[in-house]
């Protein structure tokens, strides 16, 4: 019987609290439908939930302003609201939809590239660490170009180049670790290939002198002598004071070689443009 009491009594406190919610959704606190009240006051009501750390429920009060009253200029300001408060929620996917709709229905307003803004850290906020799957980088860095690109002189712009640096070495990462991955494997020509990823299409990252490095590595354990001299010298001229280079110049000295640039392979043209500006 007491068990069935508390059983009972929990259903009832379920119901109650499913009641509450929907007066707190669908009704102010003196039970009114939102219906009756102006978009003003929705849209403060909006604002209230956040200061309150509930962006979920602002941002279900500011779409009902976008339901409610679906051309007013607070639907407008509402939207962007709405895109903010789903990417405080962590809710990325209906953040970035948000701020698509605003980007596509007000694409000249001053909060344009805001909502482009938005759009691009809901991928950014996303991406996971280097070893799972990049796709997200990818679109992040499509996103933040956007923003450097459409709104160059936006207060958004300085920190969307910061946010696609920091991208753009995270994809080079990707790249490194898959490469070391390969590398301790004995797999040397599926390393280099990845390394030479970073050297020709990330050289403005921080992995590119440690890819250098295991390029020596790699190319020396194939016999390939020139190729790993040349990737001395290319790391010699770019990054003399690293310890990377250190590395490398003990690793050729030990047997008997030295950094030295070699034209007949990949790295002789990376050498020309790197060290020469030679680009032709």
């Amino acid at each position: 019987m007491a068990a069935g009491r508390v059983i009972a009594g929990l259903c009832v406190a379920l119901v109650l609290a499913g009641c509450d919610e929907l007066r707190r959704r669908d009704r102010a606190p003196d039970g009114r439908p939102l219906e009756e009240f102006t978009a003003q006051q929705i849209f403060e009501r909006g604002e209230y939930e956040l200061s309150q750390k509930d962006p979920e429920e602002a941002a279900f009060f500011f779409g009902e302003i976008e339901r409610l009253y679906p051309y007013s200029d607070w639907a407008k300001r509402a939207l962007i609201m709405q895109a903010f408060a789903y990417h405080q929620d962590k809710d990325y996917e209906n953040a970035r939809s948000a701020a698509q709709r605003f980007i596509d229905f007000y694409p000249a307003d001053d909060d344009a590239a805001y909502a482009q803004y938005l759009l691009a850290l809901s991928y950014y906020d996303q991406i996971e660490l280097v070893g799972r799957d990049q796709g997200l980088t990818f679109q992040a860095l499509q996103a933040l170009r956007a923003v450097i690109e459409r709104y160059p002189d936006s207060e958004y712009a300085r920190s969307a180049i910061l946010k696609f640096d920091l991208a753009f070495d995270h994809l080079a990462g990707k790249e490194m670790e898959i490469g070391r991955y390969y590398l301790k494997r004995d797999h040397f020509g599926a390393a280099i290939n990845r390394f030479r990823v970073v050297v020709e299409d990330f050289q403005t990252t921080s992995h590119t002198a440690e890819a250098l490095h295991r390029l020596v590595e790699a190319y020396l354990s194939l016999g390939l002598v020139e190729e790993a001299q040349t990737a001395g010298a290319v790391l010699g001229y770019n990054y003399q004071s690293s310890d990377w280079y250190e590395d490398s110049y003990k690793l050729l000295t030990g047997q008997g070689l030295e950094p030295k640039v070699f034209d007949n392979n990949w790295l002789g043209q990376v050498y020309r443009q790197m060290v020469r500006g030679q680009w032709l």
